[in-house]
Parts: structure tokens; sequence; C-alpha cells
């Protein structure tokens, strides 16, 4: 059969585009989907993935993993993209892909800083950045969990973070430390002098997830919707157009966490997620029971919670050297 043009596929993806839309999945999900199909359809010479199914599906993945050496997640990624294009858009069920070559998931244990790694990181932050990155570390948040902290998401009275739609979409409460009370009070004096100042030149108005910028037209306005760490600038939105402030971006605050980890002569291979996985270590060391970590962190299975507790054993394993003992 010869290969079908897709000079529709556009109206394909605006299908694709918009259901991802109504089930509120993120605008990185949405890119991430949209990608992942378009190089689908070009690996199998723009064929419509109408006229294609399993077998085609099993290539593209398999091509990923012994082709392009891309690691587990990736191609899990890929796989829902198109598992949610046939399931969801196209109306197709895929039988199971028995012939799936799975690119294989290495078994490493998080990194984690230890208390003074992670004094010298903070102190070699300031400002905003500091903020943002104690938080991470003080919460055990995921970096887009804190930069996407709205004002009426702080409970100062209960001393907590109310981290909405997480991943798996799903909401939780999670710690605000103590130490960090005043320093966010500051920065929300800042924040709503500025969301003032928007206003009065006619901005102001923030992004609402699940459509209640229709339902509610005039929540965008209001202070408790406010970003806590919004960006400098006014940008424009990639999906409505509209002109407002949106958070400070990831790429930020991971750039700064990198340079923060060589100043403070770090050399253990961490990242900004490195704090949240050392937050979970350290309330283990202080003695606090696994599903409480588990409800903080998020994590819907307590068997990924679980590796803190082979980070914790001393000495691999918890077992002491019979070194040590010829003493």
């Amino acid at each position: 059969m010869p290969a079908k043009d897709i000079s529709h596929s556009p109206k394909l993806l605006d299908q694709v585009r918009d259901v991802i839309r109504l089930k509120h999945y993120s605008i990185r999900t949405e890119q991430a989907y949209l990608g992942w199909i378009k190089r689908y359809i070009l690996f199998h010479g723009k064929r419509h993935p109408k006229d294609m199914g399993a077998d085609e599906v099993t290539r593209f993945l398999t091509h990923l993993a012994v082709n392009g050496n891309v690691a587990a997640s990736t191609q899990n990624q890929a796989l829902n993209a198109l598992l949610f294009l046939y399931r969801e858009i196209l109306k197709v069920e895929l039988p199971w892909l028995d012939s799936l070559q799975r690119a294989k998931k290495p078994a490493r244990l998080p990194v984690v800083l230890t208390r003074d790694e992670v004094r010298r990181l903070l102190a070699s932050l300031d400002g905003t950045t500091w903020l943002i990155v104690a938080l991470i570390y003080g919460g055990g948040l995921r970096v887009m969990e804190s930069l996407r902290l709205r004002v009426k998401d702080i409970d100062f009275h209960y001393q907590q973070l109310i981290i909405r739609d997480a991943k798996g979409q799903k909401d939780r409460v999670t710690t605000l430390p103590k130490s960090l009370v005043d320093p966010l009070q500051r920065q929300l004096d800042r924040v709503k002098l500025l969301h003032q100042r928007d206003l009065r030149e006619g901005f102001g108005r923030v992004y609402l997830p699940y459509a209640l910028e229709r339902k509610y037209p005039n929540a965008n306005r209001e202070w408790g919707w406010q970003y806590v760490f919004p960006s400098a600038q006014r940008s424009k939105d990639p999906r409505s157009n509209a002109v407002r402030r949106h958070h400070v971006t990831d790429s930020a605050i991971q750039k700064a966490v990198r340079n923060a980890i060589r100043a403070a002569e770090i050399i253990k291979p961490a990242s900004v997620h490195t704090l949240r996985h050392s937050f979970a270590t350290h309330l283990l060391e202080d003695g606090y029971d696994i599903r409480t970590l588990q409800e903080l962190l998020g994590h819907a299975d307590v068997n990924t919670t679980m590796i803190y507790t082979h980070v914790l054993q001393k000495g691999g394993r918890g077992v002491r050297s019979p070194l040590d003992r010829l003493e």
C-alpha cells in the first residue's frame, strides 16, 4: 500500500491537542505527546496512524531502544503518547505489545546530600532563588511544584503547603518549614506590589487551570490565585496568546543550583531534584515512618518510597567490614 500523505495531519494533531487540554494535562505533556506522534508518523513514511497499529508501534518503540539508545523513561513517554493517540483519538485499543524490546532501566540509588552539603549549597544562593531551593528541600517538593505554588496554597496558620495537581494529577499536603515563614511573607509582600502594578497597567491576569477562567472570569485577577514566584517579565501564553506574568522558569532554578553545587565544591552528581531525595532521607534519619514520608512526597506506591531505606544503610547494606574488626 503506498504511503499516505498526512496533509490532514494538522487536523489530527489539533484533535490530540484539544483532548489533552480537555483532560487538563500540562503544556509540557502536550508538547511531548505531539512531538512523539509526529516522530512516529515520520518514522513510518508519513502514513496516517489509522492505517497502522500494534506492529508499527512496536517497531517504532523498539527502534528508540535499540538504535536510539534512549532511556527507559523516554521510551515509556513515547509509548504513553501513542497509547493516548490510539485510545483517545482513534478509539482503537492496541493489543499487548509482546514483541516490544524495552529500554533497560538502570537500578540506581538516588543521590543524597549530607546536611552539611545542603547548608553549603544554600549558602551559595541568595534572593528568590535561595527561597525556592530552600522550599524544595524543606518541603520535599519537585521543582515545578515549587514554581507553580499560588498564594492561596501557603497555609501559615497550620504551617503547611498544599501541592495541587501534582504528579498523577493528585493534591497533597507537605510541611512548611518554620524558618521560611518570614522570608515567604516578605516574598508575598513584594509579589503583591508587583500584582497591583500589573493591574494598574491593565494586566494582572494569571493562568487558571481546569477551565476555571471560563467559570469564574474574574478569578484570574484575584490575589489568592497569583504565583508565589512570578517571572520578572510578562510574556505571551502559548495556548491562549494572552499576555500575562508566568512563574519563574525551572531552567533558571536548575542552572542556579548547578552553579551553587560547583561553588559549594560538592563532587556528587547532584541536581535540584537531589534536594527532594535529601529531604526524604533526612526525615528517615530523624525517625519519621515510611508511610508519613510517602504522603509528604506524594508517592502512589510505598515501594517507591522504600528506596530511601536502602540509602540509609550505613556501609553497604548495613554490613560492618571485617577489616574494621582487625583493630
